[in-house]
This record gives C-alpha cells, sequence and structure tokens, in this order.
C-alpha cells in the first residue's frame, strides 16, 4: 500500500500542526496583557496604550492579503517557519524598546506574523484533511488556542511576579523560537506543500467567490463577532454591576476552564451530523447567553451567563476554519482562505469600538443585546446558507 492510500490519521498533525500552534497561541496570550502596562512605562497615556494594544490585530489584518503570496512562495512548513522566526524579532524589538514607536512596530510586526502563520496552517488542513474528519482536527486546533490562551497568561503572569514586567516579553520569543524548530525538525512529507494555485489573482477569486463570501463568509463574521463580544463584554459587565475584581476574574476563569474542556465536542458534533448541528447551537446559544447578559445584575447571574457563553462557545470550536475549509476552492484555496480570514479578523476587530460606540449612545445592556441579534442573524444565515453550497 503506498503512502497516498493509507487512510488519514488525525495522530499526524500532532506534531507539525498542532504543537507548534500550542506553542505559538502560549507566546502571543502571554504577551497581550503586558503591552498596554509597557505602553504605559514609555510614557504613553490610557489611550494610546489601547491603540498599541490594538496594533497586534491591525498587523493581522494588514498581511492577511499579502500573507497568500508568502505562503505560496514558501510553501507551507518554511512559510510557518518564516513567521515563528519574525514573530520572535517583532517582540525583541518590542524588548528593547526605548520608545512607543519601536514598541509600537514589534506589535505590529507580530501580528502580521500571525496572519502568515494561521493561513499556512488553515491552508495545509483545508488540502490535507478528508472532509469527513476536518470537523476533529479544526476543533483540536480551535483548541489549541485555547489551551495558549489559558496557559500563556498564568506563565506571564507568575514570570512578572517574579522578575517583573519586562521579564514576560522573553515567553513569545522564546515560545515563538519553540515553534519554530518544531517545525524544523519536523521531516518535509509530514507537512507537505499544498499545490500552488493556476495563476489567479486574489480580486479575481473574491469575485467568482463573491456568493460564498457574502453569505457563509458574513454568517461566519458574526461568530467572531460574539466570541469577541463575550470577551469584551464579560469583564465590562462585571464593571456594570459592580462586581469585584477578583470575582469577576475566578469566574470568567472558571467559565474558560469549561471552554477548553469541551473543545472537542464541536469536532465530534461537525463530524457526525454535520456543521449546522454545530453552527445553529452556538449561535443561538450566545446569542440568548448574551441576552441575558444584559439581564443579570448579581454574581450568581453572572456566573451563569459566563458559563453559558462558554458551553455555547465550545459547540463551535474550529467551525469559522471548517465553514473556510469547505468553501475554498481546490484551485485557489490559499487566496480563498485570505480573503476570507481578512472578513474574520476586520470583524473580530471592529467588535471592539462597535461596543463602545453603542454604549456610548445606547448604554451597555443595549450593546450587549446589539450583538446578540447579529448571532442570532449569523444563525439564520448558516441555516438557510450551508446547503445552498453542498455543506451540511
Amino acid at each position: 500500500m503506498t503512502e497516498t492510500t493509507k487512510p488519514f490519521q488525525i495522530k499526524s498533525l500532532v506534531y507539525p500542526v498542532f504543537l507548534p500552534s500550542l506553542l505559538f497561541s502560549i507566546g502571543e496570550s502571554a504577551l497581550i496583557p503586558a503591552i498596554p502596562a509597557s505602553a504605559e512605562a514609555l510614557g504613553a497615556d490610557i489611550p494610546t496604550a489601547g491603540v498599541i494594544a490594538g496594533l497586534g490585530m491591525l498587523g493581522t489584518l494588514f498581511a492577511d492579503v499579502p500573507a497568500v503570496r508568502f505562503v505560496n512562495f514558501l510553501g507551507e512548513r518554511k512559510a510557518m517557519i518564516a513567521a515563528a522566526a519574525m514573530a520572535a524579532f517583532g517582540i525583541l524589538l518590542a524588548v528593547f524598546a526605548s520608545n512607543i514607536w519601536m514598541l509600537s512596530l514589534g506589535i505590529f510586526v507580530t501580528g502580521a506574523c500571525h496572519a502568515v502563520f494561521g493561513l499556512a496552517r488553515h491552508g495545509f488542513i483545508a488540502e490535507v484533511v478528508p472532509v469527513e474528519k476536518r470537523g476533529r482536527a479544526l476543533a483540536i486546533l480551535g483548541g489549541t488556542f485555547r489551551g495558549g490562551g489559558f496557559l500563556g497568561p498564568l506563565i506571564g503572569a507568575g514570570m512578572i511576579t517574579i522578575w517583573g514586567l519586562n521579564s514576560v516579553f522573553w515567553l513569545p520569543v522564546i515560545f515563538s523560537l519553540l515553534a519554530g524548530l518544531v517545525l524544523l525538525s519536523t521531516k518535509p512529507g509530514a507537512l507537505a506543500d499544498t499545490p500552488p494555485n493556476k495563476g489567479y489573482s486574489l480580486v479575481h477569486i473574491a469575485r467568482r467567490e463573491g456568493a460564498k463570501l457574502r453569505t457563509l463568509g458574513l454568517a461566519a463574521t458574526t461568530l467572531a463577532i460574539a466570541r469577541t463580544a463575550r470577551t469584551i463584554g464579560l469583564p465590562l459587565w462585571a464593571l456594570y454591576i459592580h462586581l469585584p475584581v477578583e470575582t469577576a476574574a475566578l469566574y470568567i476563569g472558571i467559565a474558560g476552564a469549561l471552554d477548553f474542556a469541551l473543545f472537542y465536542s464541536s469536532g465530534q458534533l461537525v463530524d457526525r451530523f454535520g456543521r449546522r448541528w454545530a453552527a445553529m447551537p452556538t449561535l443561538v446559544g450566545m446569542a440568548i447567553s448574551l441576552f441575558a447578559l444584559s439581564l443579570a445584575q448579581d454574581s450568581t447571574g453572572f456566573l451563569i451567563v459566563a458559563l453559558a457563553l462558554s458551553l455555547s462557545n465550545a459547540l463551535g470550536s474550529g467551525l469559522v476554519m471548517v465553514i473556510g475549509a469547505d468553501l475554498a476552492p481546490p484551485d485557489a484555496r490559499n487566496e480563498f482562505l485570505a480573503f476570507y480570514r481578512l472578513m474574520i479578523d476586520g470583524g473580530v476587530a471592529l467588535t471592539a469600538p462597535a461596543i463602545s460606540i453603542l454604549t456610548l449612545f445606547f448604554g451597555l445592556p443595549l450593546a450587549i443585546t446589539g450583538i446578540g441579534v447579529i448571532a442570532l442573524g449569523g444563525a439564520i444565515g448558516m441555516w438557510r446558507y450551508l446547503p445552498r453550497f453542498g455543506i451540511n
């Protein structure tokens, strides 16, 4: 039996994809909480520190489209290695930053590397993983993000306590380099380059595949928006109802542990019953939970809603990536995924300012409710359009 006829095993992705993704995520997640404090230490006021903290996402948005040329030119494995090395370089700029401009550049470069790293692994999985196992594979990948989001700040907090604020910047340097070393030691055959496209431009592919992007692309973006609103909304609501900071942090941490514990359930749901049976529960569940959050007035209500949001979110682990992989055309997979990821990242980037503006004019309860309405709209879009494109 030849190599190409062997049944695909998800465990074959553990070393070349899941492990470097976990390492990269740990480093990235450890850095995010420290950026505002570092900017303030360099003389930035609070609004400026907030802008600098957002430069990582801006760098990702900026690089989402150019990343496709980079990945096509180098191939997935080399692109991920280069992205990990450049991310380490970007953080080194931040480590030795003597002013906010140098810090800003380092954060921006790191965000851009995230776009390259993310597109390369997404494209690779979309190419090599059979449709019937795609849900589980991408749910595990989503689990590495959750694991990194849990471990990174925990390790970073310990380092700050022992060695001070600047020490935490070495974590993403170390973990990015470790991710690169894992990829360097991976046999090329275990992370083989996917076939290049047939010479189509990204604009051509975006126009040709416009029906997919305008329908399921937007529906998937609503899920990303709801997830971001959960991350932002829970701490804001804790402040709104005057919940003690330590209590809010404990409850959000408990909810995060539930989210991490259940991430694989989404992959099983997707592969056994189809995409709609994960999309509908997660979007409807998050919408209802966001509505309920606007009514929670005490610590018990806050904890119940936080758990409900985590349960709903866990049911959609990896779902955005699964839908992107399902929709991507074989002749221009990376080009489609680059534009698709740009939409998703754009929705994520706009969520915080949207909540701020809605809160300013209508108050926080209506702002949270408004995001819930968007999530319901996404659920309707998923139910209506998934079958249209041959996706169960």
